[in-house]
């Protein structure tokens, strides 16, 4: 299905950039259509005056966005998961994540999804920040959490998903990191996080869970 922005079904969605926004580097979009309307993305090709008045395309993927969980054990190991990716045609190690629900807050998401995939609960949880692991070509953010004090209870994995839960410390998933076994771009960020927050650099707030 296609669209023109002149219709009410047309995909602007937040990509007008601010009026004081560094205007020498800024571009106006100016039509927008859909090129693909799937069940969980869409992708969109808008028409966009350059800083320099001249025009051209841009084609993006439109994403609900999504939270990541770093679920510590109270041994210090790490919660991952092993999940088959399609697209990579491979089983990939990475953090549990899935996507926001329509109008959901990212802290219920990731609650929801570390129960849903582990069985696990947190009774207390950090917000550490957001990532954008796309830029280029998707409008995905993904709100990264810490989660602690896990109590382990039974999975409620969706229909048609199938994963391994697996525990690691840090220091194995560095070293996996180096050797290439741990490609996931969140993943690779949350551990960053880890690091940055074991070693007092950056902060991390923590609160009961609600």
């Amino acid at each position: 299905m296609t669209t023109t922005a002149d219709t009410p079904d047309a995909p602007f969605s937040g990509i007008q950039p601010a009026a004081d926004a560094d205007p020498h580097l800024r571009e106006l979009p100016l039509s927008a259509q859909w090129v693909l309307r799937g069940n969980f993305l869409q992708v969109s090709r808008d028409r966009v005056q350059l800083p320099n008045g001249r025009e051209s395309t841009r084609e993006y993927i439109h994403h609900p966005g999504a939270a990541v969980i770093v679920p510590i054990l109270e041994d210090g190991r790490l919660l991952l998961e092993r999940q088959y990716r399609y697209p990579m045609g491979r089983v990939m190690l990475e953090f549990p994540a899935g996507k926001l629900d329509p109008d959901e807050p990212p802290l219920v998401c990731a609650q929801r999804e570390l129960l849903e995939e582990t069985g696990y609960r947190a009774t207390e949880w950090a917000h550490a920040g957001v990532m954008h692991n796309a830029i280029a070509y998707s409008t995905e953010r993904i709100e990264i959490f810490f989660a602690r004090g896990l109590v382990a209870g039974e999975r409620k994995l969706d229909e048609g998903e199938f994963l391994d839960v697996v525990a690691h410390d840090q220091d194995t998933l560095e070293r996996m990191a180096v050797q290439g076994e741990l490609t996931d771009a969140k993943s690779l960020t949350c551990l960053l996080w880890l690091s940055r927050w074991r070693s007092g650099a950056w902060p991390l707030d923590w609160h009961p869970a609600a």
